[in-house]
């Protein structure tokens, strides 16, 4: 998947920076914002188990320090509850330009990391551009909501994937991988 995909990638550059190991993708998440759209997904009891169950594994056999990277936004609630214990990134907070959902940002990182992506198919969704603040975070807010995405993003797009380029997807995981660096140094 996209986020998967994304998330992947990102760790992979920031361990070869920083001398990292990096365990494998979890490739499920909590996404039931996104019915009646295909999903497939877990719930965050389950979800956070997983994660429990991984960590505590790493920190038997002597792991002294765990990044835990954050490839889709409807893990954050889950996430947000052991960022305390472990360390939790979510790698969007870690670029200037503002995150979308299969929009300019993240179809400009699949190009650079994947052969996947079918340009022609790509169609504007909703665009936040001009809204303000308030109307943002009501839109932010039932967007999280279980079924509540397509609510607002109609055809599962936030923002406009058509200028999407390569160029731009290396520039944002350049940027992400060089922040996230950062903040694991400290």
């Amino acid at each position: 998947t996209t986020d998967s995909d994304i998330v992947t990638e990102i760790a992979s550059r920031l361990a070869k920076k920083c001398g990292f190991i990096v365990f494998p993708t979890i490739n499920y998440g909590i996404s039931f914002e996104h019915s009646p759209l295909f999903n497939t997904s877990v719930t965050a009891t389950a979800l956070g188990i997983i994660i429990s169950n991984i960590v505590t594994s790493l920190v038997e056999n002597g792991v002294t320090s765990i990044i835990i990277l954050n490839g889709h936004h409807g893990n954050a609630q889950i996430l947000g509850r052991v960022k305390d214990t472990w360390g939790v990134l979510s790698y969007w907070h870690f670029m200037k330009h503002e995150f979308d959902h299969a929009g300019f940002v993240e179809t400009s990182i699949m190009l650079a990391i994947s052969d996947k992506v079918k340009m022609k198919k790509a169609k504007k969704g909703l665009i936040t551009k001009g809204m303000s603040k308030e109307e943002k975070e009501r839109i932010s807010k039932l967007s999280t909501e279980q079924g509540g995405f397509p609510k607002v993003a109609k055809n599962g797009v936030w923002g406009d994937p058509t200028g999407a380029t390569k160029k731009d997807g290396e520039k944002f995981l350049a940027e992400i991988v060089r922040n996230l660096a950062k903040e694991c140094q400290t």
